[in-house]
């Protein structure tokens, strides 16, 4: 794919300038979304599902939910006929299964460079890099706190790489800016240094309108009320609460058309029980509860059933990651968000390794097969996650990347056609000879093999004469050269003006504060 100037609102030309950018801009190959024509691996039988459903129900109808400093969404819940008993909500059966029935089992997601748009949902996989981390890694830096720059060169990154289609959110937190105005320079530089399809701000509501209002000068405001433009995370503070900032920020999104992972945030044994079963069934009515209520808030607001799961080591109380059990969750889960008819969120590049070494290369192998193999749709931390998500890492960041591509190939399931059984090859070769040469190698062989641009295949001797690097060495080089290569993707210069009069305008109106 080459890239296209991207005109920041929809049916108005970029300009003289943008189009001068354009002919000038670096084309370089970037992947579609991943269409799967593999089947789901389904793990739970019938009566396991009906089990945990009819559980949920009523874990929603007995126990309840809170809702926490939010009386607005009490009498939500009231209007629709659940009862409210302080700030619980117990929610009749089939209540909220009926509500979630309003959510779409698919929706776009527009990039202001539209061939970047992506579809979530159906048989679809969207990869997004790694979201929250205070902070950052690199070999020549060490572990050290995120900065803006450092937000910068990962956006920068997940650009330029081939296989990811998003690029995402928090890539960092960027500790040098103010907590109640970074989010305006985090978006700005996905709006900016990217023209892949981005996540907005949930840290409170306010900052949620903010993204909402870029937006609004990005694509044209009519556009954004019309159409989704952003995807962006709400956590469920598991056990079965919904704090108010959070649903502060769902319900910005919702009002304004656009979509939000509604995920809760299991750690087994800490935030969900120790058991399979167990955990399904608080994901599920979590999740229940928390798309119910963003179809309170707008029908037919585009939502993705999320669950991110990791189990706890019962010695040191540390997260684990790439264990069998979450992935018997994450299978199931997908398995639940199916029989929903909804778009599915989970899995990543997780690890709990402090370096990218590996530990860290087993644990993210297994969570990211887990999550193609678990019908995924929207799969962030894609890309860079380490330390059990406190870090991000470049080396990791693009190692990581480089892999998604195995993701694709998979994804492509086995052909059967003339070419792909290679008969004549059979026959041209015969007993004893070789392919090598053969006129069916010949046709095929750039596109037969997936491979790796950062793995060394070279022999011992040619690999020792150029240094005898390891994995995370050949990552440093690759780091550095992709952000050489880097150039900016064309935007209306008349956008980015107004960008930054807005972002000036919302600083200005309030003092900084770090809390």
């Amino acid at each position: 794919m080459t890239d296209t100037a991207a005109t920041g609102r929809r049916g108005r030309g970029g300009g003289g300038a943008a189009r001068r950018a354009e002919r000038s801009a670096v084309s370089f190959e970037t992947a579609k979304y991943i269409e799967r024509n593999i089947p789901n691996l389904d793990i739970l039988n019938e009566e396991a599902l009906q089990i945990i459903e009819a559980n949920a129900e009523t874990i929603l109808e007995e126990i309840g939910v809170n809702f926490p400093e939010n009386p607005a969404a009490l009498q939500r819940w009231r209007d629709a006929g659940a009862q409210v008993d302080g700030e619980r909500v117990r929610i009749p059966k089939g209540l909220a299964r009926e509500l979630c029935k309003t959510a779409p089992s698919e929706y776009t997601q527009h990039a202001r460079n539209p061939e970047r748009n992506v579809v979530v949902g159906g048989r679809n996989l969207v990869l997004a890099p790694v979201y929250g981390p205070p902070f950052v890694r690199d070999a020549a830096g060490g572990r050290r706190y995120a900065t803006l720059a450092d937000f910068q060169k990962f956006v920068k990154l997940a650009y330029m790489s081939k296989w990811l289609h998003h690029s995402g959110g928090t890539v960092c937190e960027p500790t040098d800016i103010p907590v109640n105005k970074r989010h305006l320079d985090m978006l700005y530089a996905h709006m900016t240094l990217s023209d892949k399809p981005f996540m907005g701000s949930v840290t409170e509501p306010s900052r949620a309108q903010d993204s909402v209002d870029m937006c609004g000068v990005l694509f044209g405001e009519d556009f954004v009320q019309q159409n989704t433009v952003m995807t962006s995370l709400i956590n469920i503070n598991s056990p079965m609460t919904f704090d108010d900032v959070m649903m502060g920020a769902l319900e910005v999104y919702a009002k304004n058309n656009q979509a939000c992972i509604i995920s809760p945030f299991i750690v087994g044994g800490a935030m969900a029980p120790v058991s399979v079963m167990g955990t399904l069934t608080q994901v599920l009515a979590e999740v229940l509860a928390g798309i119910a209520y963003s179809q309170l808030c707008r029908k037919g607001a585009p939502v993705i059933f999320g669950a991110f799961v990791t189990s706890i080591d019962m010695n040191s109380g540390a997260p684990t990651f790439g264990t069998p059990e979450a992935a018997h969750i994450t299978y199931g889960a997908g398995q639940l968000a199916r029989r929903m008819g909804l778009p599915f969120r989970s899995a990543g590049s997780f690890c709990g390794s402090k370096l990218p070494d590996a530990q860290a290369a087993y644990e993210t192998s297994n969570s990211l097969n887990m999550g193609l193999l678990s019908g995924v749709n929207f799969m962030l931390h894609a890309c860079g996650w380490l330390e059990g998500g406190l870090v991000s890492s470049f080396e990791k960041f693009v190692m990581d990347a480089d892999q998604l591509g195995t993701l694709h190939h998979l994804a492509k399931g086995v052909q059967i056609d003339e070419n792909a059984q290679a008969m004549d090859a059979i026959r041209e070769v015969g007993p004893g000879g070789h392919y090598l040469g053969c006129a069916h190698t010949q046709a095929n062989f750039k596109s037969a093999f997936w491979k790796s641009d950062l793995l060394d295949y070279k022999p011992f001797e040619t690999w020792q004469d150029e240094g005898a690097r390891d994995t995370q060495a050949l990552a440093t080089v690759r780091v550095e050269k992709m952000l050489n290569d880097y150039q900016q993707p064309p935007i209306d210069p008349a956008i980015v003006e107004a960008l930054d009069a807005f972002v000036a305008k919302r600083k200005a109106a309030e003092p900084d504060s770090f809390m």
